[in-house]
């Protein structure tokens, strides 16, 4: 995918912009993100989808020859280190390749981590 400066509003409108394949993908990560985290609202940003439960949980992006999940440092470099063996990774960034199934039961551990990591940052600054 060519990157654009069109300014996503909503995740809907950045789908509308993807051929047919790359949108349904997308569309499955997205729904698979959802049920994990019912409660996380989606937005845009960085002009990139995302979902928010006090704070970011993921963001995710196509590009020309992948899906970009970026789940943060942590999930990829330690936590999940070892289930992502299979997987392009750098820098929080989890490949997913074009033509292959999407990993549904690690997207769904991965966000459900992500939900109670938040969770836990939000009960910390309460103390505070």
């Amino acid at each position: 995918m060519a990157m654009t400066s069109v300014k996503f509003k909503t995740v809907d409108e950045y789908f509308s912009t993807l051929p047919v394949d790359v949108k349904n993908t997308l569309e499955e990560l997205s729904g698979t993100i959802k049920k994990a985290a019912p409660k996380a609202e989606e937005v845009i940003s960085y002009n990139m989808p995302a979902y928010k439960f006090n704070g970011i949980l993921v963001y995710f992006m196509a590009h020309k020859e992948h899906i970009g999940f970026y789940p943060g440092n942590k999930i990829v470099n330690e936590v999940f280190k070892d289930q992502l063996k299979m997987y392009k990774t750098s820098k929080g960034t989890i490949q997913f390749c074009y033509g292959k199934s999407i990993p549904i039961s690690l997207v769904n551990k991965i966000v459900k981590y992500r939900v109670k990591e938040n969770l836990e940052k939000t009960k910390e600054k309460g103390k505070k």
